[in-house]
């Protein structure tokens, strides 16, 4: 037998001083008394001490002894080498994603794994080590090699439920290199992961053993939800929602609520058969935004509630809607254009105001339209041009073009989305040269001589976009491309913002844009936590996100962005497990504890001490010691 810390033997020192104390006998005092007469009589009563009586204090002295022998002992921390030899080093990987959270065995399945976890810890043997790994949204060590149990049982309660997928195979990947000896130290290797089995599946190896928690429920949820503004209509969005039935039974009659801002928008009643799935695109119009959200209810006796299945997570999903903003619009024209005018006046949003005399200022932050007439030098800010008749500070105007016919056009320009310009006569158009101060513009439909007639500026103050089309003698205002055009104009001096917010998945990450204005920015999560980001960068990658939701960055407690969080993940909202065998339920099955026989020596030590406690009073009350 060898001992951990045999310097704690020191403390039978302590057994002099006990000696002493039972060696030590009271000074009589001296007390005068009237008479002695009846302390006599109870002398001369008084019986000789039996062997027993002069041994009561012995007994007690040794129980005192013994007491302390197993106390300095247990200190020691006593182990025999077969221990050594047999010691293991063990790391449990815990399953704490998105379908942790069902509560088809009470109160969770991740509470019943800590449950099945925690017996492996408290089965640990004498020289064991343990370290905890945590699996979503990424693998991540809760815990370092130990063997002290309460650390390990602190470390484990403190693991949180999180909605992220469940990648075991990176887990146990990092629990192998955690256990992997590399010390020379002879333990054996061993890596536990404590699951339920769904999303993706836990590595079958000899050095990996799977405790299983849950049942095998069905599940309906929501998985696939997105939102984006329409590239046609200015107001419009759409949303595309998918809702999967993952179970063998049909779900029964329930709804699925479609929200902006907790104003309902649409109701849609469902009844998915078994594993079956349903999708749909949905229009609507609205330049309102905010956050727009879709639930799975059913009707009950008391009114709506949420579906009632296992999981919660995937019942509710959200997407953030950009809003709309007002766009003012000033056109010059001084003939004045009906087709123009009632093209622009056509989109929502757009306030436009009209004006035949050229100004020596546009208005501030409005988009300029210029018919015809245009200023020598083109003011900064967001400019069009329809049909010039005199040169600028960006172009002189030539002749007009012999048979303007479109014969090519950049379908990837967002200006030319959903336009197709192909063999439309363009009369009366002119010959645009460009001077140097326009740079190299983007040719966005030619004719067949190679000119352009329809072209964008980017400049430093402000992109141009020039239409040299008489619209009084062309098809082009007869066509739906023309309306568009405007559309995808306006849309372009808008800086194409807002069209799509891309709501992602829980586990994975998010680039979001920082203004330079040297704040402290802050990620805010659903739940309320806090974490950094980088100061100082124009762009920071956000994540990866751990909870369903809307997310927030900010700047002094003001949101500047929102993304929107959904577990969107069929793997994770399907309860049933992929495992081809079931593995044992409890840790007990699996052979993972060791049961009161498997204590370190010193637990036996420390508890004989108690006993010894306990049997010492036993017998002071009843009079057999002293």
């Amino acid at each position: 037998m060898n001992l951990i810390s045999p310097f704690a033997l020191w403390w039978l020192l302590l057994a002099v001083p006990v000696v002493v104390f039972y060696v030590l006998k009271i000074r009589l005092k001296r007390v005068p008394v009237s008479t002695v007469i009846f302390w006599r009589q109870i002398f001369d009563e008084k019986k000789p001490r039996s062997l027993w009586q002069r041994l009561r204090h012995l007994v007690s002295l040794l129980v005192q002894l013994a007491l302390l022998a197993m106390l300095v002992a247990a200190l020691a921390e006593p182990f025999f080498s077969w221990e050594a030899a047999g010691a293991r080093r063990v790391v449990l990987v815990v399953d704490n994603s998105a379908s942790m959270a069902a509560t088809d065995v009470a109160p969770s399945r991740l509470e019943r794994a800590k449950e099945e976890a925690a017996a492996v810890i408290r089965g640990l043997r004498p020289r064991d080590e343990l370290a905890i790994v945590a699996v979503s949204p990424q693998p991540r060590v809760v815990c370092g090699l130990t063997g002290h149990h309460r650390t390990l049982l602190d470390a484990l309660a403190g693991i949180p439920q999180t909605d992220g997928p469940s990648p075991l195979a990176a887990a146990a990947a990092v629990a192998r290199r955690l256990a992997a000896d590399t010390d020379g130290g002879g333990k054996e290797p061993q890596v536990v992961v404590v699951t339920d089995g769904c999303g993706e599946a836990a590595p079958a190896a000899a050095d990996v053993r799977v405790v299983a928690v849950g049942e095998k429920v069905g599940n309906v949820g929501i998985t696939r939800f997105q939102a984006r503004r329409s590239t046609l209509d200015p107001i419009g969005y759409e949303v595309l929602i998918e809702v999967a039935n993952q179970s063998d039974d049909p779900t029964g009659d329930f709804r699925l609520v479609l929200k902006l801002n907790d104003h309902p928008l649409d109701v849609v009643p469902l009844n998915l058969p078994p594993n079956g799935k349903w999708s749909k695109t949905i229009d609507s119009t609205t330049a309102d935004g905010g956050r727009l959200t879709a639930e799975l209810v059913v009707k009950g006796e008391k009114g709506d509630a949420p579906y009632p299945d296992a999981l919660a997570a995937d019942n509710t999903a959200v997407a953030v809607l950009p809003k709309r903003e007002p766009m003012p619009v000033h056109l010059h024209s001084p003939a004045g254009n009906w087709f123009l005018e009632n093209v622009l006046r056509a989109n929502p949003l757009v306030n436009l105001t009209v004006g035949k005399q050229l100004a020596d200022a546009p208005p501030p932050g409005a988009v300029v339209v210029y018919h015809r007439e245009v200023p020598k030098t083109l003011p900064p800010g967001n400019v069009l041009v329809i049909d010039p008749a005199n040169g600028c500070d960006l172009w002189a105007v030539g002749d007009k073009l012999a048979n303007p016919i479109v014969t090519q056009q950049d379908k990837d320009s967002p200006v030319m989305a959903h336009v197709r310009l192909d063999n439309v006569l363009m009369p009366e158009a002119h010959k645009l040269t460009f001077t140097p101060a326009a740079g190299k513009p983007r040719v966005l439909a030619g004719v067949v001589t190679g000119d352009p007639v329809f072209a964008q500026i980017d400049r430093p103050s402000g992109p141009v976009v020039v239409l040299t089309v008489d619209l009084d003698k062309g098809e082009l205002p007869f066509r739906t491309a023309f309306p568009i055009l405007a559309t995808n104009a306006l849309a372009l001096f808008a800086g194409g913002a807002g069209e799509l917010r891309e709501a992602v998945a829980t586990g994975a990450t998010a680039d979001v844009n920082l203004p330079a204005t040297g704040q402290a920015f802050e990620l805010v999560s659903p739940d309320g936590s806090v974490r950094k980001l980088p100061a100082g960068a124009a762009k920071a990658t956000a994540g990866p996100f751990d909870r369903c939701g809307v997310w927030a960055v900010t700047a002094d407690g003001k949101p500047i962005e929102e993304v929107a969080v959904n577990l969107m993940n069929r793997a994770e909202s399907d309860l049933r497990p992929t495992a081809p065998e079931a593995p044992p339920a409890t840790a007990a099955d699996a052979g993972l504890t060791s049961g009161l026989l498997g204590r370190p020596v010193w637990w036996y030590l420390t508890a004989a001490g108690f006993l010894l406690v306990a049997l010492e009073w036993y017998l002071y009350q009843r009079r057999w010691i002293s």
